[in-house]
Parts: structure tokens; C-alpha cells; sequence
């Protein structure tokens, strides 16, 4: 699955004149492996987003199973190395739900260590969703985000409209928060809720999600990622 993104102008003044005439109609690729825990929220999420805007083309790999934390971080390890194609970024996406926080806290160390990129939410990656419209600041349950989430579209949506009711796997999530949700303000309170994390006891953080640092990503906003593109498209790699 094909996706593009838009690269800062700036990035692209290394180019030689001549070079940049060259290659001005060439595609710049960014390879991706998503390993989601769950089987159907998150990949129907990061399916739905945009597939063209730029000169950056995202082929996204997406793998989901409904599997614990560890195991997400295992699959993704064991995926990149069985593969023949040298993945720009790898990511595993898991939340806290019930785990102990010791699996939760070691999963994401054990990602690290072996060059996983991790996009965990505490509690759930409703958060994510959530964030889009309330900046949420105090602990919740996975089982209030429903509610929540609920309350807030309701609240947005005409009067007279048919009344939203919240399902996990619902493949129109991404349009609907595009609509009637702010992604800016979920990436900029989804910071601030990170800015407070010190130390490696992540599971002491609720509520918090990374799930914005792959968004940044995917939507080209991230200037280290499409630096590093720019540079090998540059090598000829």
C-alpha cells in the first residue's frame, strides 16, 4: 500500500541543479513494517490514511494479530530480519490494556534495543482518537474510552443526526477524526503528555500515547525521517 507525503522544499536544496532536473519526476520511497497488537483498530487506523501528497511514496507493510505487548515487539524483530527489504522504519504498536507493567515497560525497552520504533498508548490507543478532541490530562480505564469517545463526537456532529456509537474495528475512524476532530491538537497534546515521561517505568504514565510520533511520520512531518529519505534517495540506494 502506497503512501506519499510532502517534503520540505529545504530538504531538497542539496540537490545539484542538474540533478534535481534529473529526478524531479522520480518517487522517493520510505519502506514501512507496522506490527499492531491488535487485529483490526489499529491497522484499519494506519490503512486509512491519505496514499498521495508529494514526493515521498510510503510502502506501508501492516501486520495485526491480537497478541501481548512482548510478543508485538518479538513479531516485528522476526519479520524485518526474515525479510529481504531493508525497512526505512519498523514499528510495533501495542497498548498497556491489563498487562503487568513489567511486560508493558519491557517490551518497549526490548524494542529499543533491537531498533523498533514504538507507538504504545496507556491505556488503550483510544486515547489516540480521544486526544482529537478533548486534551486529556487524568488516568482512565480501557473501558471509559468508549463512553468518552462517544460524548465527544456526539458533541460535534449536527442535532438530528443519527447517534454515533463508538466499535473497535471501525474502518471509518480515520475520516471521521479528519472531519470533525483536530489531528493537529492530538499531536501537540499527545507531546505534552510525553514531555512528562522521566526514566524507563512508562507504565506509571496514564494517560499517554506515541501513537503521534508515526503520525508525524506517515503525514510527512517529520523532518528527520524525510531527511533520511532525501539522503539515500540521494546516494541512489
Amino acid at each position: 500500500m502506497a503512501r506519499k507525503i510532502k517534503v520540505d522544499n529545504a530538504l531538497l536544496k542539496q540537490f545539484s541543479r542538474k540533478s534535481r532536473k534529473e529526478k524531479s519526476h522520480r518517487d522517493l520511497i520510505a519502506y514501512f513494517l507496522i506490527v499492531c497488537e491488535g487485529e483490526k483498530t489499529d491497522p484499519n487506523y494506519f490503512r486509512a490514511f491519505p496514499k498521495k501528497a508529494g514526493k515521498i511514496v510510503f510502502d506501508v507493510e501492516l501486520e495485526g494479530g491480537g497478541i501481548s505487548t512482548l510478543k508485538v515487539v518479538e513479531k516485528a524483530i522476526e519479520l524485518r530480519n526474515a525479510s529481504s527489504q531493508k525497512y526505512d522504519r519498523v514499528w510495533a504498536v501495542f497498548d498497556r490494556d491489563s498487562f503487568k507493567a513489567s511486560s508493558f515497560n519491557n517490551a518497549i525497552l526490548k524494542a529499543k534495543a533491537n531498533g523498533i520504533e514504538c507507538a504504545w498508548s496507556n491505556e488503550a490507543f483510544e486515547l489516540w482518537y480521544l486526544l482529537h478532541f478533548h486534551n486529556r490530562v487524568t488516568a482512565m480505564g480501557r473501558d471509559d474510552y468508549k463512553k468518552a469517545i462517544e460524548l465527544a463526537v456526539n458533541d460535534k456532529i449536527k442535532k438530528g443526526k443519527k447517534h454515533f456509537q463508538y466499535r473497535k474495528n471501525d474502518p471509518d475512524m480515520f475520516t471521521l477524526l479528519s472531519k470533525i476532530g483536530s489531528q493537529d491538537l492530538a499531536i501537540r497534546w499527545a507531546k505534552e503528555l510525553s514531555a512528562k515521561i522521566d526514566g524507563e517505568k512508562f507504565a506509571n504514565y496514564n494517560p499517554n500515547t506515541q501513537v503521534y510520533k508515526l503520525v508525524e511520520e506517515l503525514i510527512g512531518k517529520s523532518k528527520k525521517l524525510n531527511t533520511e529519505i532525501v539522503e539515500k534517495y540521494t546516494k541512489g540506494e
